[in-house]
């Protein structure tokens, strides 16, 4: 297993040569470590956190800040996967200048590699300003 970070170049190669590609979620450094040890080519820092290691009851009360900060602790753990930081619900649904901003923070202060959004059409130009800008995006229709 290559030792360098799995990057979207990667990815793309994978898909296209018909490689199975491998995705877990994880919120921090121990889990990151594990599943990067056994061979995760992707890692996701979901906006599940917020239930699974938050206690609420939704997805909702996710900030930004909260993604940071696992996403920080997840490139810690990871060495190999490709991370990729959830953007979190209305972090780029209402603005488009607040969606790069808080895009950005995700690789910037974050570390992740990618970010991931939900939606179709209707964020297509959030979509295609953020690959303009050099922020690599994992659809989730």
């Amino acid at each position: 297993m290559s030792k360098k970070r799995v990057t979207v170049t990667d990815l793309r190669r994978m898909k296209a040569d018909g490689e199975r590609i491998t995705m877990v979620t994880a919120y921090d450094a121990t889990f990151a470590k594990l599943a990067d040890r056994g061979g995760a080519d992707v890692i996701l820092v979901g906006d599940s956190l917020g239930m699974v290691i938050q206690g609420q009851e939704d997805t909702l009360g996710v900030t930004v800040d909260d993604i940071v900060y696992h996403t920080r602790a997840v490139v810690r753990g990871a060495r190999r996967a490709h991370v990729v930081a959830d953007m979190p619900f209305m972090s780029y649904q209402a603005d488009l200048q607040a969606a790069m901003q808080n895009a950005g923070r995700l690789l910037k202060e974050g570390g992740a590699q990618s970010v991931k959004l939900e939606g179709g059409e209707e964020h297509a130009e959030l979509v295609f300003k953020l690959v303009r800008s050099g922020i690599p995006v994992m659809g989730h229709l």
